[in-house]
Parts: C-alpha cells; structure tokens; sequence
C-alpha cells in the first residue's frame, strides 16, 4: 500500500501530466484522484504520436486498469468534464465526488468581465475564482444537484481511504504550481486557494498519516503564464537561443521562461514535504540527454545541474525527464 501526492513546485506547467503518467503505469494504483482548483489548470500528455490537453480528468487515466476520481475540494464544469469524458472515453471509470462544487456560465461570465482578474492578475477566464467566491458564500451547487452527473457521483474520501485500507495504491494528483498558491505564491498573482501537497490530500480527504511520499515536480527552466513576479526570468532573446519556447495548455498564451530558481526550489520542498524531486526538462539542460531512459546515459553537465539541485531541494531526484514522450524518463527510485 502506498499514497503518493505529486505537485507541481515552481509556477504550473512543469510536467507534472507526464509525471503522473509514468508513476501510474509503474505503480499501478487503483485509484487516481485529483485535487486543485478546477478547469483552469492545463495538463498535457504526450503518448506516441498522441497529445492530449486535459482541464478535468486526472492526467493518469492513461493507465487504464485506475478509477478516475475528482476529490470534493476541486470545481467541476459539467461542459469541459463532458467533452474530456468523450474524447478519451473513460466514461466508465470517472467518478466525482458528490460535494464538488459547480462552475456555472455565470461564474465564467464574471470571471472574464472583471478588469482586475483578466488584465491585472491574468485570470484564465474559466469561473474558478467567482466559483469559490460562491463556494465561501455557501450559495455554490454542488455535484449531487446536477442531473446529468448522477452516475458519476461518489464519495472520494471513502473510496480512497478503503482502498488503502485494502492495500492498494493510490496516486493523489495536483493541479498548477507552489508559486501561484493563494497562500504562499506571489500574492495577488495566484489562483483562488492552496496548491500544496497538503491542500491536494485535503481535497481528497485523506489525512496526513496516511501520506507515503510527496512528490515535488521541477522543471530545469521554470515557466510562468500570464502577469506576477518571476524572478529568475530571461529574455526572450535568450529563450530563443536555448530553443525554448512553450504555449499554456488552457489558454494558448506563451509562457515566460527563467532559469532555475534554488531558492524557491527549496522553499517549496520545505512547504510541500517533498521526500523525491522530479526534474523534467534536463535536455533543454544538454540536448544530448534527449530520450535517455538511464541513469548512465546522463551527460557531465547534466549531472552536475542534478546535483546541484538535489542540494537546493533537499531531497533527492529520483525523476528525470528527457524528452516529452511518456517512456522519455529516467525512474531511480
């Protein structure tokens, strides 16, 4: 029995989807669930010549033999969730917990109309901010009211916790980055509430003790949408020259790119717990690594950045991406 949380440490968009992919397929869980905040947050999957955007359904279900579970802390559009269901046809295997709250046009309408959230802070326009607004005012609908949701109604938390009371394992999926979490990310530019590993096992309602490993996802080159700080960004000159450039999974936009950031690395393995670091992008570090699946594949400056990290993060790196296709990884654990 295991429980694994996987977040995302600096801004979103680390790869935290491929990550989850392959932990999935090597863990085998019986159970996928997600937490965050909602429709908002992106994550790509990339299998073979196949590349999936997905808004709702854990970016596991690529593991075919796992339910699909969306943990009461999360916001559900009925529309997106419909399609996503659709296009990957999982119909039988998502459930969602009966106390999500819903994302109505209303929401989305607001969400895209007020100045400060679409211009200031750069709000995706997806309803998740007035969606918890109407969480908080106790006014929100939740799953349980919605008819065309009935069959997928559950309750997460039981489902979750008798699994590993049976001795299955379970992977516990989050949402966006550390640095835009309403409480420790760059206040006002963040999301409307926590992205921590914590927040993740909350949404889900799985208790701290019954947590195994936090798994913290680092990109080389960390990246942000949209306005906020970022300190270690370069210019896009720079990110030229070193061949990156990245589009958000949700809304198209380019994304900022920076050079690694130790500082905030450690801070964030310090909030969400870490006990194992994932890297991804070390071949935007040296291109030689691309595609490597071992460890002695592995160049002298990459390993030299590795083992510069690991000191920054305080925890080891037993992850290391080296390309966007889900086998293009290197697993030490």
């Amino acid at each position: 029995m295991s429980c694994i949380i996987i977040v995302g440490g600096f801004f979103g968009d680390e790869g935290k989807g491929k990550i989850v992919a392959h932990v999935a397929h090597e863990d085998k869980p019986s159970i996928i669930s997600r937490g965050g905040v909602g429709p908002n947050a992106g994550h790509t999957v990339q299998v073979g010549e196949k590349e999936y955007g997905i808004r709702m359904i854990p970016s596991g279900f690529v593991y075919p033999k796992a339910r699909l579970m969306i943990g009461s802390g999360v916001l559900v559009d009925p529309n997106v969730l419909k399609k996503e269901i659709e296009m990957l046809d999982v119909d039988d295997r998502v459930f969602i917990d009966k106390r999500c709250s819903i994302i109505e046009e209303e929401h989305i309408k607001q969400d895209k109309g007020n100045e400060h959230l679409s211009k200031t802070i750069g709000s995706t326009g997806t309803g998740c901010g007035p969606a918890n607004v109407a969480r908080v005012n106790r006014v929100a609908k939740q799953a349980k009211d919605i008819p065309e949701l009935q069959k997928y109604l559950i309750d997460a938390s039981y489902e979750i916790n008798s699994a590993l009371d049976r001795g299955e394992n379970v992977l516990l999926e989050g949402t966006q980055g550390f640095g835009i979490s309403l409480y420790f990310g760059t206040y006002p530019f963040v999301t409307s509430k926590d992205t921590s590993a914590s927040q993740i096992a909350a949404d889900n309602g799985v208790g701290p003790t019954r947590i195994d490993d936090v798994i913290v996802v680092f990109k080389a080159y960390p990246t942000r949408v949209g306005a906020g700080p970022f300190g270690t960004e370069m210019s896009k000159e720079e990110s030229m020259r070193l061949g990156i450039q990245e589009f958000g999974t949700v809304t198209h936009r380019e994304r900022r790119i920076g050079c690694w950031d130790g500082a905030m690395a450690r801070y964030s393995a310090m909030v969400n717990g870490c006990t194992i670091a994932a890297i991804t992008g070390i071949d935007h570090i040296d291109p030689e690594c691309y595609g490597a699946t071992e460890y002695s594949q592995l160049t002298e400056k990459a390993l030299e950045f590795i083992k510069q990290a690991e000191k920054d993060i305080g925890a080891p790196v037993k992850l290391i991406s080296t390309g966007p296709e889900m086998n293009q990884i290197i697993d030490i654990r």
